[in-house]
Parts: C-alpha cells; sequence; structure tokens
C-alpha cells in the first residue's frame, strides 16, 4: 500500500505546492528562510515522507544550528535521500542533474524555488552552475551536493566529484559532510517499490574551506570524503574504498 499511497501524495503535492512557487516567482515573492518557497520545500517533502511510512531521525543537530550559509555534501543511494534532507535541512537547495528540469511542472517550479540544474556533460554550464550556487550559500542559503554523483546500490561510499569542493572553496562556507543512512531499506536503486523504514541524518563537524583555493579542491574533497568514510564505519560497519581512489578525476560534477 505505500507505494500507490506516496506515489499519490507526491503527484498532488506537485500539483499543488507547483503552481503556487510558479505564482510567487512571477508575484517576485522573495527567497528567504521563512519564505513561501521554503515552506512549499518542507511541505513537499515531509507529505511524501509521511506517506511512505518514513521517520526522519536527525543526529548532530548541533553541527547546523545557526547555520549561516553552508555546503551539505551526503551520500546518495536512493531517491528518499532527497526528501529526507529536504525536510530537514535549514534553509536549502539542491545542486540536481539538467534531465530533472525537464519534467513538466516539477522541473519549472524546481527552478522557482531555487534548485540549480547541472549539465554534467558540459563543463563550461557546470562551472556557471556552480558559480550561481555559491552565491546562494554566500546569501546565506544552504546548499545540498551529492558528490557521487549518482545513486549507488549500496551504502558504501564511491569516489567524489571535485565539482562540489570547488563550489564550497568559491563561497568560503563551511561543509557539513552529512551521512544518510535507511534510504535504501525505503526504495533501492532500480526498485519502485517503497517499504517503511526510519532515515537516519547524520551531520558530522563543519569543514572549513577557509585558507583552500582551487588548486586545493582535491585536498579538501579527501578530507571530507574521509570523514564520511570513518563515519559511515564506526555507525554501521559500512567500509569504503580507500580515499585516494577518491581524489581521481577532473570532471566537474
Amino acid at each position: 500500500m505505500r507505494t500507490p499511497l506516496a506515489a499519490l501524495v507526491a503527484l498532488a503535492m506537485t500539483l499543488i505546492l507547483g503552481p503556487t512557487v510558479v505564482i510567487a516567482r512571477l508575484l517576485r515573492a522573495p527567497q528567504g528562510p521563512d519564505s513561501i518557497y521554503l515552506r512549499c520545500i518542507k511541505l513537499w517533502a515531509r507529505s511524501i515522507n509521511r506517506a511512505a511510512g518514513v521517520k526522519v531521525r536527525v543526529h548532530g543537530a548541533e553541527h547546523v544550528a545557526g547555520l549561516h550559509g553552508a555546503v551539505f555534501i551526503a551520500n546518495h543511494v536512493s531517491w528518499f535521500d532527497i526528501s529526507a534532507l529536504a525536510s530537514e535541512v535549514p534553509w536549502c537547495s539542491f545542486i540536481a542533474k539538467s534531465e530533472l528540469r525537464r519534467i513538466p511542472l516539477f522541473g519549472f517550479a524546481a527552478e522557482c524555488v531555487g534548485i540549480v540544474f547541472l549539465d554534467r556533460d558540459n563543463r563550461k554550464q557546470a562551472f556557471e552552475s556552480y558559480k550561481m550556487a555559491a552565491k546562494e550559500v554566500q546569501r546565506g542559503r544552504s546548499i545540498v551536493v551529492c558528490p557521487e554523483g549518482t545513486r549507488g546500490f549500496d551504502y558504501h561510499l564511491r569516489p567524489f566529484k571535485k565539482g562540489p569542493f570547488v563550489l564550497a572553496i568559491a563561497s568560503q562556507t563551511p561543509i557539513i559532510p552529512t551521512i544518510v543512512y535507511g534510504a535504501r531499506e525505503v526504495m533501492p536503486k532500480g526498485s519502485f517499490v517503497i517499504r517503511s523504514h526510519p532515515i537516519d541524518l547524520h551531520f558530522l563537524p563543519p569543514v572549513e574551506t577557509k585558507g583552500y583555493d582551487y588548486e586545493h579542491r582535491g585536498a579538501l574533497m579527501t578530507t571530507v570524503w574521509t570523514n564520511m568514510a570513518d563515519a559511515m564505519q564506526s555507525l554501521y560497519g559500512v567500509g569504503s574504498s580507500e580515499p585516494s581512489i577518491a581524489t581521481t578525476g577532473e570532471r566537474v560534477e
């Protein structure tokens, strides 16, 4: 029963809240931590979680209390990672693949609330998207990025792309390494069946970006990857590849 209910709720909330944020943008309603855009994001995400029988449990809330702009780096194994993060991360937006922009209503509504779309095959456009996101972070908004690039089939931490760390360095704001655990049990990659299960969000201690420049993006990435891999091992016994593997590759996404 969870699968059709969650699908129906997702469709209904998109049809209701999508036009709401589009109209808000046309009327030039301002963005902000108390804006209609953020209220719609939270309502959309929490409604889907509730319909799916997902309870989101937050750990390390002290690391994001009073936060004024940050880059959240999260692992990615399920679409429910997104609804869990959207429901709990303070004033935030996401970096999303450009293909999602083409979904009728959803894509334009997502753009209205501040989602930054990334064309992973266009290096120049990708850098422009990260520059746009960096300006939003400097304004006090947080950006959520999944630097593994796509969903994995299990929880071991895969190599990171360097682009999100270029974003963090450009904004000169803290990185919040974030572990999402339990979303795979709700709906794993390759499946459309939804099962009720709690999702745990672990906000790890911030990693400062001050003192880093573009040439040190690889070192920053390795630090964050190692912190997350160590946490995944200590919390859930999940091992990952050697951190040196995560430093390879120069693509922007």
